[in-house]
Parts: C-alpha cells; sequence; structure tokens
C-alpha cells in the first residue's frame, strides 16, 4: 500500500457508482431520475435561507440532462473539527451518486498524531493521485497557500475546485464555502455587546490571534474588536498561547489585573475560549460575562453551568454539503448560473455560511440538532 494509502482512508466504503441507472437504460430515462435530497428535521438551528439556496441549486440541476462526473472531496482529517464536513460531504454525494451524476469519494487523513506538514505533503500527493485517477471536480479543505499550486495546477487542467472552510484567495478555485472571518467576529462581538454594561465603559479582554501569520485569525478577532471599540469600549487582545493552556491563563490573569479601565467582559474567538472562564476565576471574577466560539466538550459543559452566556458555531456539515453539489452545478448548469444561484449567500466568489449563535440555555437543544444531522463534534 502507498504511503497516501496508509493515512489517507475513505469516509465512504465504497465508490458511488451510479446504481439507479444501469446501463441498459435509455438517455431519456437518466435524464428524468431527479435528485432527492435526504430531508432534515425541523429544528430552530436549520440555516433556513442555506437551505432554500441549496433546493434552489438542486432545482436548477433537475432540470438539465444527467451528466456523469467523478468529484473528489479531500479534507484535512476526518476526524474531530472536520467530522461534520465529512457527513455533509458524504450525503451530498450519496444523493449525487444514487440519481447518478457523480462517481468518487470523500477522503481524509485518520491519522490523529500527524504534524501539519506532514498532511500538507499528504494531501499535495493526494490532489495528483485523483487528478491522475479522472477527477473531474474537486472539493477541498485545503492547508493554505502550501499546496496552492498543486491546486492551480489541476484547476489548469480544467478541474473545478472548491476550497472549503480555508481560504485560497490567491488560487484559482472557483469559490470558498465557510464564515467570512471578520463578519463571524462581528457577529461575536455584538452578543456580548449585548451583555455589557450599558454605561459603555470599562475593557474587554479578546482571548484571540494578532500573530500575521493567521489571516483568518487576526480578522476573525480584528471584527470583533471593532464592534466594540465602536461601542465605546477599550479593547486588550491577548494573543492566544495555544499549545500551553497554563501558561495562557497566567498571562490573561495579569492582563485582566493590570487592565485600566478594569475588564468588564471577555470573549474567546477560537475552540480554546472556555480558558476566559480560567482567567475570570484566576482573578476571582466569575461574574465577568464570557461569550465563546466555537463547540469543544469544556465550553459546553461551562455553557451548562452558566459561566458561558453564549458561543458561535460554524456550519460544517453545510461546508461538506454544498461542495459537491456546488461541483456538480459547474459542470451541469455552468459556472455563471451556479453563481447566480448562489448570490443570497455570495461576498465576490465566497459563500459565507455564517455562524449559529447558540445561547447558553440551549446548548443540549443544539447537541441534539447536531446529533440529528449526523454533525456531532
Amino acid at each position: 500500500m502507498t504511503m497516501i494509502g496508509r493515512n489517507w482512508a475513505a469516509a465512504i466504503g465504497l465508490m458511488l457508482m451510479t446504481a439507479a441507472c444501469g446501463e441498459s437504460d435509455t438517455d431519456e430515462a437518466r435524464a428524468a431520475t431527479p435528485i432527492k435530497r435526504t430531508p432534515l428535521p425541523q429544528n430552530e438551528f436549520v440555516p433556513v435561507k442555506i437551505e432554500a439556496t441549496i433546493d434552489k441549486l438542486v432545482a436548477e440541476i433537475n432540470k438539465s440532462s444527467v451528466q456523469t462526473m467523478q468529484i473528489a472531496v479531500l479534507l484535512k482529517s476526518l476526524n474531530d473539527f472536520f467530522a461534520p464536513i465529512a457527513t455533509g460531504a458524504n450525503r451530498a454525494m450519496g444523493e449525487l451518486g444514487v440519481s447518478g451524476r457523480v462517481t468518487g469519494n470523500v477522503l481524509g487523513s485518520t491519522n490523529a498524531s500527524a504534524d501539519q506538514e506532514q498532511l500538507m505533503k499528504l494531501q499535495t500527493e493526494q490532489i495528483k493521485q485523483v487528478v491522475d485517477e479522472g477527477a473531474e471536480g474537486i472539493a477541498i479543505t485545503p492547508f493554505g497557500e502550501g499546496n496552492a499550486a498543486a491546486i492551480d495546477e489541476a484547476i489548469a487542467k480544467g478541474i473545478p475546485v472548491v476550497a472549503l472552510d480555508t481560504e485560497l484567495a490567491r488560487s484559482k478555485r472557483a469559490f470558498y464555502i465557510g464564515i467570512l472571518s471578520e463578519s463571524a467576529g462581528a457577529t461575536a462581538g455584538n452578543t456580548l455587546l449585548e451583555m455589557l454594561p450599558a454605561g459603555r465603559t470599562g475593557t474587554v479582554l479578546i482571548h484571540g490571534w494578532a500573530d500575521p501569520s493567521w489571516a483568518d485569525g487576526v480578522k476573525r478577532t480584528q471584527g470583533a474588536r471593532d464592534v466594540l471599540e465602536e461601542a465605546g469600549y477599550d479593547v486588550l487582545v491577548h494573543q492566544s498561547i495555544y499549545d500551553d493552556e497554563a501558561r495562557d491563563i497566567e498571562v490573561m490573569k495579569g492582563e485582566i489585573e493590570d487592565a485600566d479601565p478594569p475588564v468588564v467582559g471577555l470573549m474567546g474567538m477560537f475552540s480554546d475560549s472556555y480558558r476566559c472562564v480560567l482567567a475570570a476565576d484566576a482573578v476571582d471574577a466569575p461574574e465577568l460575562p464570557v461569550v465563546a466560539f466555537d463547540f469543544a466538550p469544556q465550553t459546553a459543559d461551562y455553557m451548562r453551568q452558566g459561566r458561558i452566556k453564549a458561543t458561535h458555531v460554524q456550519r460544517q456539515y453545510y461546508e461538506g454539503y454544498l461542495g459537491p453539489y456546488i461541483v456538480y452545478g459547474i459542470k451541469s448548469i455552468g459556472l455563471d448560473a451556479t453563481k447566480k444561484i448562489l448570490a443570497p449567500q455570495l461576498v465576490g466568489d465566497q459563500f459565507d455560511l455564517g455562524v449559529d449563535v447558540v445561547p447558553s440555555g440551549k446548548v443540549d437543544a443544539y447537541i441534539n440538532f447536531l446529533d440529528e444531522i449526523g454533525a456531532e463534534q
């Protein structure tokens, strides 16, 4: 088995060969085979406007004749944060496969101990491999600019590529699907703003990102900062010390103690947001409101205790689900027609999924929603 074979696994067990349409089917019968979406449960967290856009895209695809397409969905991982992306992609590939339109697989690393550099190299090899094996479209969670060259090589061969979760603005990808970092940060800032003192004075500590090496982290942090400063608060950005929790909390403790005017609220911008609670405890200020981002188990636990007032969760399931449909739409109805349908959520060529704002009182209801759609994190 190759290096790729040892470190990558298919998230679906077999190729989605067009089971609904045998070789003896006529072209007319195949053209009449509709895509049937898997219905989602009625739930307050279902993004109604995004669902409407998907329905419209599927309806337009259903009007066109069946064109078969081999699609590869390449994910950084099949675990943790990326598991809901795999779920969504598998569901879309299955629906497109049963209708006789798509063959392909959802692939991702299962090596939890591999470092980012190793995984990036493996994914670059994977891009080249699926192209050699006949992929006609790719949806990918890329490793930043590290494998943009391989992606552009695929695009130069006429293969449409859609980036999921991580933007590749300098590549020639057709669309990006995910959150817009600055907008998501602003949403979180507005959530905290509603919980702060009416006098509009004091300091807000943002557990965020200032290192320009990660542009999206900086933009998300800046989006929140802009909202809070415009409202009249002083803002202190704490650079997350991601790999050293004890040190991270120690530094935040000192920053809170030294803040002038005093800290009146805290917010975290990433999966380690829950550390804001530990920092508040370190200065014996459990009353400080805390708003978080993402949905780590610790975050959910503190929400149940009322210590984290709300969190903001990315819609990974929809990243995965939209990827194959958009790639196939480009082939089926064309890039311009696809872009026109996606327009309600598009900013340029970026599909803004937004975030789910989950208040502490609805944490278990949100977990139930994720369970119902198979997008547990």
